[in-house]
């Protein structure tokens, strides 16, 4: 299972939040742009990922959404603000992922609690950073009980107080220049099917 795990300090948090005018929503425009990347080629969904999206906007913050490629996942290129503004209209505020659709939970839970809980899983979690070491240089590993996890940030990157609790974790960077998330997420998935993992 390739996982990914996408921060957004303003992505907004309540379904009536998102309108046309998804750059107004905390820039969900990007949130879609890297959800579209890390599902689909040009012709197919990919198989075996899994992305956490943590918004921490308001005003509800923070959401934490898993989305699982499946079969029965209702999610094309098109409608994908949709399926985010109606997981927003669905979410409580307790804890505990509920699953909304096909493939698709939500939760209350914030950044910090997420990466603690993969770490505890067992999974090796890797911080997408400027200077980090080569993800070339990296033997990812995708198996049932140990998953590479990234951590991505959006256009701005982690607020000050979650780049010190980040400090614990290990920086890969995929290249020598700052790119888009969408981008990021790209050049990982093309590293592992090069790699074949």
């Amino acid at each position: 299972m390739r996982e990914f795990v996408y921060y957004s300090a303003n992505a907004v948090t309540a379904g009536n939040l998102i309108g046309s005018d998804l750059k107004k929503a905390g820039r969900m425009d990007i949130v879609c742009n890297f959800i579209v990347s890390c599902f689909f080629t040009s012709n197919a969904m990919r198989e075996d990922v899994r992305l956490h999206l943590v918004f921490d906007g308001g005003p509800n913050n923070p959401r934490h959404i898993v989305m699982e490629s499946n079969s029965e996942m209702p999610i094309s290129k098109k409608n994908v603000a949709g399926l985010i503004k109606r997981l927003l209209y669905k979410a409580r505020d307790e804890e505990g992922l509920r699953e909304i659709v096909p493939g698709c939970f939500i939760e209350r839970k914030g950044f910090e609690a997420v990466v603690k809980e993969l770490d505890a899983e067992g999974k090796d979690v890797l911080l997408l950073e400027k200077g980090g070491r080569d993800i070339r240089d990296l033997k990812l590993e995708f198996r049932e009980d140990k998953n590479s996890v990234f951590l991505i940030g959006d256009h701005e990157g982690f607020p000050k107080g979650l780049r010190k609790f980040l400090k614990r974790v290990d920086g890969v960077s995929v290249g020598p220049r700052v790119l888009f998330a969408s981008q990021v997420v790209v050049i990982l998935h093309n590293e592992m099917d090069r790699k074949d993992v």
